[in-house]
């Protein structure tokens, strides 16, 4: 998927790891803290997105799948770099991951956010339909919401 100014690359070794972390341990309010061996393990256990500007090749956000391609996707570390964020990029990636996901025929492609409920829906994300369906095992607290949600 190309947009005018970016691209969208499921090519893991295009991913700038340490930016990855930076962004993900420093500003995103679920993984905050989190060590660099732990995002690279979670990194080498997913299906990744990068997107990039064009022109100079830098990434500019970052998503990733958790999925066994055939049955569940679980859709994790969106990330937007703030200097590019409000041009579409979010959303577009969004689409980028859904575009790819979508032939595998998995059922559905699940996501928790605090706070972009919008560029989800944008998508086709809506609110679990049935939630008393669904169960967690909480092993380690969750990270703290952000202000406001």
């Amino acid at each position: 998927m190309v947009m005018t100014e970016f691209e969208f690359s499921t090519d893991s070794a295009r991913l700038d790891r340490a930016r990855i972390h930076h962004w993900l341990s420093t500003d995103a309010y679920w993984a905050l803290g989190r060590s660099r061996g732990k995002q690279d393990r979670a990194i080498d256990g997913s299906l990744n997105f990068g997107a990039y500007d064009r022109v100079s090749g830098e990434q500019v956000a970052y998503a990733r799948v958790i999925t066994d391609r055939v049955t569940f996707a679980w859709l994790c570390d969106v990330y937007v770099d703030r200097a590019v964020r409000g041009k579409g990029v979010g959303v577009a990636l969004v689409g980028a991951v859904r575009e790819e996901i979508e032939p595998y025929g998995v059922r559905r492609i699940l996501l928790a956010t605090g706070d972009a409920h919008g560029v989800y829906a944008k998508h086709g994300f809506a609110p679990l339909a049935r939630p008393e369906d669904w169960m967690a095992l909480q092993l380690q607290p969750d990270a703290p919401r952000p202000t406001g949600s």
